[in-house]
């Protein structure tokens, strides 16, 4: 007598298809629905039991309702000569009214209440052009995950995005460079003071002692407060690093 015909809707419903590498598990989901009005026990089989592990392999889907099977085919040494012999049988049959013992109604199902499905597996591996573009992407996510600015700060890319608009992105960045150029300009006058006073004291012994003095003590004052304005200017880096680093969180 033939079986009766299949109720439930596999998907897929003819082939799992596991893509590769098959360096760690590579898992394909089985989606099984029951669009009648009764509750549907099922059975998932394999030809090679030690290749996959299958959860859940058994169990009770209610009318109207659908179950995700996932098949988690192991590490093996892939190759690409080998077709795969492996396939997957999907058992099924209408639950008893009265059921209360899965095990026991399969064990006493008559062979014309059981219905079956068959799926066979495809290995694939990815294209080179897949590879290609895979390894290319998180150098892509990696070089547009930063914006730098003219000193070669970077700024993260969720702090541009979430955080700070372009407008204040600009704001930033053009005061960087404001201060790049007066650390440039304090430079050039710090190296102009150094000149002038080298030229001070080659003439030294030409001078009165006391104008000697004064000139030494002029040029330390200036010094001095050039020496201050770096410090306020490194300390204004400072605060603008501690601005940036808070709209970065």
């Amino acid at each position: 007598m033939a079986r009766a015909e299949q109720v439930l809707v596999l998907e897929p419903q003819h082939e799992l298809r596991f893509r590769g590498p098959f360096t760690d598990v590579v898992t394909a989901t089985l989606k099984l629905g029951n669009p009648t009005d009764r509750n549907v026990c099922f059975k998932v089989k394999t030809t090679a039991p030690r290749r996959y592990c299958v959860r859940p392999n058994s169990g009770v889907i209610d009318a109207g309702d659908s179950v995700n099977v996932s098949v988690m085919l192991q590490p093996f040494d892939y190759d690409p000569n080998e077709k795969s012999k492996h396939k997957f049988m999907v058992q099924s049959m209408l639950a008893p009214y009265d059921m209360t013992d899965t095990e026991g109604v399969w064990k006493e199902a008559k062979p014309e209440e059981l219905m079956d499905s068959k799926l066979r597996c495809a290995f694939e591996m990815p294209l080179e052009n897949d590879k290609t573009h895979e390894s290319e992407s998180p150098q892509l996510s990696g070089s547009s995950a930063s914006v730098k600015t003219e000193y070669g700060t970077a700024l993260p890319k969720s702090a541009t995005s979430a955080a700070l608009d372009d407008g204040e992105v600009k704001k930033i960045m053009e005061e960087c460079k404001r201060l790049q150029m007066e650390v440039q300009r304090l430079r050039e006058e710090n190296k102009q003071i150094r000149e002038d006073d080298g030229l001070r004291k080659r003439k030294v012994t030409l001078v009165p002692t006391s104008h000697s003095s004064s000139s030494m003590a002029t040029s330390s004052m200036r010094e001095e407060g050039l020496s201050t304005r770096l410090l306020a200017l490194c300390v204004l880096f400072f605060v603008i690093g501690v601005i940036i680093g808070k709209l970065a969180l």
